[in-house]
């Protein structure tokens, strides 16, 4: 990894590029994060930058926490994320990382916590096909069907897509392309959708495959 930044979702638009086609874009405000902590392999036998994001009053801060703040000389920050870089030597504690970390045509990989869904069915969660409704099937149209034989193996094996919580986890785009970048109000223009709600924190980082 060369680089990274956090940020948090704005919302999806359109803009209009140098030949007038229309491009889907999700807008992300990105930084100004600040480096609160630097890993060195002589220290902690990895080289990395821990980046904080997010403006957090001193009074919601525990008091390990607010040490650690304290150390770097940094003010409290509301979320902290780890990037393992390639070269961590152009980075010291309290510099600032911006928007124009990144520039418009280079590849990305972004990283959120997809919307919470709640408790779904099979044909919400793993795109079941719906049964008959005709015929005397009864009131399953949206159930399952079959989870496993009777006396051999007498068992539901792991790993059987059935209906549970669905949403709310990890998720990584990768290979996206940004389209734009605002650096004076630190705002990032990415090609397509990325995880997560309006408002939701994301982690930005150039991407593994370009």
């Amino acid at each position: 990894m060369q680089k990274g930044i956090i940020g948090k979702k704005i919302g999806m638009t359109q803009i209009f590029d140098e030949n007038g086609n229309v491009v889907p874009v999700t807008v992300v405000e990105a930084g100004p994060c600040v480096v609160a902590q630097k890993k060195t392999v002589e220290n902690d036998g990895y080289a990395s930058i821990q980046v904080g994001f997010g403006d957090l009053k001193a009074n919601k801060v525990n008091k390990p926490m607010k040490g650690h703040f304290a150390k770097g000389d940094v003010a409290p920050k509301r979320t902290l994320k780890e990037f393992r870089l390639d070269d961590t030597s152009a980075y010291n504690v309290g510099d600032l990382i911006k928007a124009d970390t990144f520039a418009a045509g280079e590849k990305v990989d972004v990283t959120g916590t997809s919307k919470g869904k709640g408790y779904a069915g099979v044909i919400k969660r793993w795109n079941f096909q719906r049964l008959k409704e005709t015929h005397g099937s009864g009131p399953v149209a949206r159930h399952g069907g079959s989870n496993g034989a009777c006396s051999s193996p007498s068992r539901v094996f792991p790993g059987l897509k059935m209906a549970g919580h669905l949403g709310a986890e990890k998720v990584t785009v990768q290979n996206l392309t940004v389209v734009k970048v605002d650096a004076e109000n630190n705002l990032i223009a990415i090609k397509g959708a990325i995880p997560g709600p309006n408002g939701g924190i994301v982690v930005i980082r150039d991407s593994v495959k370009a």
